[in-house]
């Protein structure tokens, strides 16, 4: 073990590389669109997206231009494929620095039946956006990708209305569109052999999510099971134990960002969905390479306020005591150290547009996206390529949590929000759950 003087000067290197690389790459500020913020009165009502956005530097317009660019080490999909260990030959990929820029990084290649990303609303441009950020990075292979609406939800959560789905309107505010993108493109770029479905609600409140999210189950099982992606979530609520159902379709791993924020979200908390935290890659600001991964201080997690502890978490009561504890699983989310997203959504939150001028058609851009949002399809493609297939979320959960061995990288440098003193025990901790995928976890032989 470290000295304890040892591990608070590396922390403070740690933060000392960010403060650098935030000045080094010129961006100095985020925003988090009014999808992504929550009010008291949203619990058990109306969920939020977990994005926190940041512009591309001028002149990072499709198709006339899109990373990499000289000196910035933003993640993109064949960066995070290194950084996890998901290509072969390893380990010289991490001995090189996992730089994004380097042209001898590979994309990942595997994925197989299906994954649904559920969201809220209409992006017109799904298609063409995830085509055209599958081209500029490489990732192999076609999209098999396809649109599906959901119907509203019936008045007690539960389930669908009768009757034929129609196209949901757009998002006003732009933060729905991003997060569609963001989704599609890091869950196929992790599994691109996979068949992929966006699953569009009426709207973000729960009923019409939660009847998406029944859709997309239906289609990743009749097409012989898989991974479903909800990046949104609310805070928690005393009945949500109702809904907990909506999770168990056979054949089905579901998983759900715990947010961005301390505390805990749902559908996240619920025990029949993997959640998924969020951290930081840091990086040397001069070369961009990859040093470690540390904590994301403004990570999801916690004790649930309202269901029990599973029994995948037995051996960690010592930790969360009679309570479920999130998160199970992490990835990078913080928008300083955030990953590539090509969209054409013009974003009017706070007086910036990210994608063309105001009052005029979107222009497809990239952007620097960030959050819990990144974490969740991202590990969904992850769990997709390592060709499990669990029966069910709890199934996938007590093999990871049964023997997570050399499953996860166990990190150890930072803290999150309240938990500032709950460092990794049991091989688990409310910063980081296991910790982030080293390798496939679990991978079929």
């Amino acid at each position: 073990m470290q000295p304890k003087n040892s591990l608070i000067s590396l922390a403070i290197a740690v933060v000392l590389i960010a403060c650098a690389a935030t000045t080094a790459f010129g961006q100095s500020s985020v925003t988090i669109p009014h999808s992504s913020i929550a009010q008291p009165s949203d619990a058990g009502v109306r969920s939020h997206t977990n994005i926190q956005i940041m512009a591309a530097p001028t002149g990072a317009r499709a198709p006339n231009g899109g990373p990499p660019y000289p000196g910035l080490f933003y993640e993109d999909p064949a960066s995070l494929a290194c950084i996890y260990s998901l290509m072969a030959p390893q380990p010289w990929p991490k001995d090189k620095g996992c730089n994004p820029n380097d042209p001898t990084l590979n994309n990942p290649t595997g994925g197989s039946q299906a994954i649904a990303v559920v969201d809220a609303y209409d992006d017109p441009n799904a298609s063409s956006d995830l085509y055209d950020f599958s081209a500029q990075f490489g990732v192999p292979g076609s999209p098999k990708f396809t649109v599906v609406y959901a119907p509203p939800g019936n008045p007690s959560g539960t389930g669908c209305t009768a009757g034929p789905a129609t196209q949901p309107a757009e998002d006003p505010t732009g933060g729905w569109e991003v997060e569609e993108s963001l989704d599609i493109e890091y869950a196929h770029s992790m599994a691109p052999q996979a068949t992929l479905y966006l699953v569009e609600a009426q709207s973000p409140y729960d009923i019409d999510l939660f009847c998406a999210a029944r859709i997309a189950s239906q289609l990743v099982a009749k097409a012989g099971g898989g991974e479903v992606s909800m990046s949104f979530g609310s805070g928690e609520f005393p009945q949500e134990t109702v809904f907990d159902s909506t999770f168990t379709t056979p054949k089905v791993v579901y998983f759900a960002s715990a947010g961005d924020a301390p505390g805990v979200l749902y559908p996240s908390a619920s025990p029949s969905v993997v959640s998924v935290g969020g951290t930081s890659t840091d990086r040397d600001p001069v070369t961009g390479s990859f040093i470690l991964e540390s904590v994301w201080q403004t990570t999801g997690g916690g004790p649930s306020a309202v269901e029990p502890r599973p029994t995948y978490q037995n051996h960690i009561q010592n930790i969360v005591g009679g309570s479920r504890g999130t998160p199970d699983m992490v990835a990078d989310a913080n928008p300083y150290t955030g990953v590539w997203v090509l969209d054409d959504a013009v974003i009017p939150d706070y007086g910036t547009t990210y994608c063309g001028a105001s009052g005029l058609p979107p222009t497809p851009c990239w952007l620097i996206v960030g959050g819990t949002s990144v974490a969740s399809p991202t590990l969904a493609g992850i769990v997709n390529a390592a060709g499990n297939f669990a029966a069910s979320s709890a199934d996938e959960l007590n093999t990871l949590y049964r023997d997570p061995g050399g499953n996860f990288n166990n990190i150890v440098t930072g803290s999150c929000g309240p938990y500032m003193g709950y460092f990794f025990s049991n091989n688990w901790s409310f910063c980081n759950g296991l910790g982030s995928p080293n390798g496939y976890p679990n991978q079929k032989r």
